[in-house]
């Protein structure tokens, strides 16, 4: 029996819809910027255990992670030995001799953790892999510049135990035209950093892109680019889109990126409720008419959220269904009244197409006043992912 079956609900991954996004992004890369595939958030809720194989199937060779727990499952489920793993913000003292040992690189930002890297890595006689974060404007983690010169100079007289594969930073708020003279100062500042660090060691690859500056700011993407929300099918914002489209003169309304991810369960049961009569919990919802209700075995505990009651969507049958009376913990209830033939046991769809209709995840969003990314990553990791 398929594992799918043993939970009430489970997540598709499209094979195919991945491979395109892939290669419409390689195709805009600047000289051969290599790609690195962010799937921290359980790989933006789509799942790491089965999205990274299909990623590398894709010809990704690098996964940026955002924690050492992150890194252990990415090392676990990558099936290339020739895959590597960055860590771009949490690992403890405690963690980074795992990650030493086992080839993970990982950024760093402060002072203690440099030398800390350096005292670990002597002691297990391998070199640690590091990416040199600098702060540019971001004002969240990364290398002052007063302290630029003093880190330059500790790696270079450091060399057998730190091996330095990256210098970065990250440009705040690219979705958003607003902040464009915000990331030109950020640019500036990263090539100073370079140009400082270029006297002290070979320089490593550049990196500061995420999908946002990738798709706007081609000149930006130095030799490495950060991409997350792109490469599951979504635009960074609804600014970065309309940008693409109209630079690239594509027709409007077309969409070069194929959303991956599809959210479906099925109807549990289905019941007859007279006009009158309330349905669920309390007094939200009162028929008033005779209505058919499903119900669907999925709910807050699912990321179905209860902001959703009386106002969220399914697809069933092909069918928009609303939602009626207060979604609960496990179950949501389903006006069918307009559907034929609806039964027991019909698939489903709470993210995703069905027929000639779809309920994207932005306007899953919109019902829910979160971002797609918010979305994505709520979905629980106990949810079962299957590559399709």
């Amino acid at each position: 029996m398929k594992s799918r079956f043993l939970q009430p609900s489970y997540i598709e991954l499209d094979r195919s819809a991945l491979i395109n996004n892939i290669l419409f992004l390689r195709e805009r890369a600047s000289n051969g910027v290599r790609l690195s595939s962010v799937i921290k958030g359980n790989a933006y809720g789509h799942g790491i255990s089965a999205f990274l194989p299909v990623a590398e199937e894709a010809g990704i060779d690098h996964f940026s992670v955002f924690s050492a727990n992150e890194a252990e499952a990415a090392v676990r489920f990558k099936n290339n030995p020739d895959t590597n793993v960055m860590i771009m913000g949490m690992i403890r003292d405690e963690e980074l001799e795992w990650a030493i040992e086992k080839g993970v690189e990982f950024y760093l930002f402060e002072t203690e953790r440099l030398e800390k890297t350096a005292e670990i890595a002597r002691k297990t006689g391998k070199r640690a892999l590091v990416h040199l974060q600098i702060e540019t404007g971001m004002n969240r983690t990364g290398f002052d510049e007063n302290e630029w010169e003093a880190l330059f100079r500790f790696i270079k007289n450091n060399r057998e135990q730190i091996g330095v594969c990256g210098i970065c930073t990250h440009f705040a708020g690219a979705e958003s035209v607003a902040n464009f003279y915000r990331i030109q100062n950020q640019e500036k500042k990263l090539r100073k950093a370079v140009a400082l660090a270029e006297k002290y060691i070979d320089l490593p690859a550049i990196h500061a892109s995420s999908s946002a500056a990738y798709l706007t700011y081609p000149e930006k993407h130095f030799d490495m680019a950060r991409i997350g929300i792109a490469q599951y099918g979504f635009w960074p914002s609804r600014e970065t889109y309309m940008y693409h489209m109209k630079s690239e003169k594509l027709e409007q309304g077309s969409d070069p990126l194929k959303r991956v991810l599809t959210w479906k369960s099925e109807i549990m049961s289905l019941k007859n409720v007279e006009s009158g009569e309330f349905i669920g919990y309390g007094n939200v919802y009162l028929a008033g008419r005779n209505m058919k209700i499903a119900t669907v075995p999925i709910g807050y505990t699912h990321g179905f959220g209860r902001n959703l009651t009386n106002s969220g969507y399914v697809l069933i049958n092909g069918e928009r269904c609303g939602v009626v009376g207060l979604v609960n913990m496990n179950m949501i209830t389903i006006n069918v009244s307009n559907l034929e033939n609806v039964k027991k046991g019909d698939e489903v769809v709470l993210i995703g197409r069905q027929g000639d209709d779809e309920i994207t995840v932005a306007s899953f969003g919109e019902m829910t006043n979160n971002l797609n990314y918010e979305v994505l990553t709520r979905l629980p990791s106990t949810i079962p992912r299957i590559v399709c």
